[in-house]
């Protein structure tokens, strides 16, 4: 028989240690901030009837859903975001949760869209929302999350762009337009993409407005300069409309919230020429991008979306949320090699180097986990110089050895393997707190 040809399908990767490593860090850092605001977790199946999924998101992610009748016949479709089955979990059990209600999601979706840099046809979101209320502290409070969720990740460069689709729909109101919202929006989106001419022409053409009105469209999303300086031009350039009007104070209440709840201004940009390429955003908006590599684009996205739950439900539920594209960062960070030079989750080996001491050196890692540390007894007796070569090739940060002079005199080597340098410690089993101590320094370091 022939051998089957190992491979990955296109779109998709495989996560080799020294990545999966960091990958399950970011996750739990994530959990850990999404806690601190108070969400809580959920799950929802990968599968949904695909009438929950289908034109919910834009006419490209209906044409990116992986779809396929299952064995009863059924219509069924792989979840392509987050979001869309919140708003079904949401109108099955709020009965039951009440409102308002945080939850956080950290799950796999699938799109069936072309891949290309940091962008795959299965990806973890790590999604957070507040479900049944509009407040404005909802919205304040999700840009709160992002500032810190990256923080704890580890960056310090980045940028929240804000915007409120309120104001476009007063401006597109004003004009006539009120029923080319959704084109006009999708044309919007691809501005940064195409540039300004291409985006007009895509208006003019799909959207069927005119070229004064795709001229008035662009005007405010070239509205640019610092936050406060935005808010001040906005009004005149929506010439005091009164849905627009709502929108700039709403956009100015979240600015100055996000401030007061210690988002540093230099992070935060009024971006009014963003729109998000998802149909069902209703209010404001976010796109984070990293200041040291944007081309890689948004990794932390999101917004209110009021309606959305009213295609599952007469109660109305409206949300406000983001998700961290988590394996975008993730390539983001290989790029700018901020990932951990480390293949193994536990810092510490112990070196197995005499057998007759094999119970002593289990005993030993049983202590050491005890304290809370990760630790790893390398499972042959070979030559200690294979085994630190392998501590080496694997990241560990420690190593301990112990022979059968130290095993007699309650000693033991700690050595730290960046500096190659060692140092002799008292260790019994029934007193490992030198070796417990010795250890934590280094790993503090």
């Amino acid at each position: 028989m022939s051998l089957i040809q190992p491979r990955t399908l296109k779109g998709f990767r495989d996560y080799l240690p020294a990545v999966m490593i960091p990958r399950e860090q970011m996750m739990q850092t994530a959990r850990t901030v999404f806690r601190s605001f108070g969400f809580a977790p959920i799950d929802t199946p990968v599968l949904e009837y695909l009438e929950i999924l289908s034109g919910k998101g834009s006419d490209e992610t209906d044409r990116q859903i992986y779809r396929f009748q299952d064995n009863g016949g059924r219509d069924v479709g792989m979840r392509f975001d987050l979001t869309v089955p919140l708003a079904r979990f949401a109108a099955q059990h709020i009965g039951t949760l009440g409102t308002p209600f945080k939850r956080y999601h950290i799950a796999p979706v699938w799109r069936g869209e072309n891949p290309q840099a940091g962008r795959y046809r299965e990806f973890v979101q790590c999604d957070f929302d507040t479900i049944g209320t509009t407040s404005v502290l909802a919205d304040i409070e999700a840009v709160a999350v992002i500032n810190q969720l990256l923080e704890a990740i580890g960056f310090d460069r980045f940028t929240i762009s804000i915007n409120n689709r309120t104001i476009l729909s007063g401006l597109l109101d004003q004009h006539g337009l009120a029923d080319k919202t959704v084109p006009v929006l999708r044309s919007l989106d691809k501005l940064t993409k195409i540039g300004r001419e291409k985006t007009h022409e895509e208006m003019c053409r799909v959207a069927e407005i005119s070229s004064e009105q795709a001229d008035a469209v662009l005007a405010l999303a070239s509205c640019d300069g610092e936050a406060e300086e935005v808010l001040a031009q906005l009004p005149a350039i929506t010439s005091g409309n009164a849905t627009a009007a709502a929108g700039i104070e709403r956009l100015t209440e979240i600015y100055r919230g996000a401030l007061a709840s210690g988002v540093p201004a230099r992070r935060l940009k009024l971006d009014v020429s963003i729109a998000r390429g998802l149909d069902y955003y209703t209010g404001v908006i976010f796109e984070t991008t990293l200041d040291d590599l944007p081309e890689i684009g948004s990794i932390c996205s999101g917004g209110r979306y009021d309606n959305l739950a009213g295609l599952y439900t007469k109660q109305h539920l409206p949300g406000i949320g983001a998700s961290l594209g988590l394996d975008r960062l993730l390539a983001a960070m290989e790029q700018l090699n901020l990932l951990p030079d480390a293949s193994t989750p536990a810092p510490v080996l112990i070196a197995y180097f005499d057998e007759t001491h094999r119970d002593d050196y289990l005993k030993m890692a049983a202590n050491l986990r005890l304290a809370g540390i990760g630790t790893e007894v390398y499972p042959e007796p070979k030559k200690l110089g294979a085994q630190l070569k392998y501590a080496d090739s694997r990241g560990f940060t420690a190593a301990i050895v112990a022979g059968g002079n130290e095993w007699a005199e309650s000693r033991c080597q700690v050595k730290t393997l960046a500096t190659k340098q060692g140092a002799d410690v008292a260790y019994t089993h029934d007193n490992p707190d030198a070796l417990v101590a010795a250890v934590q320094a280094i790993l503090q370091v």
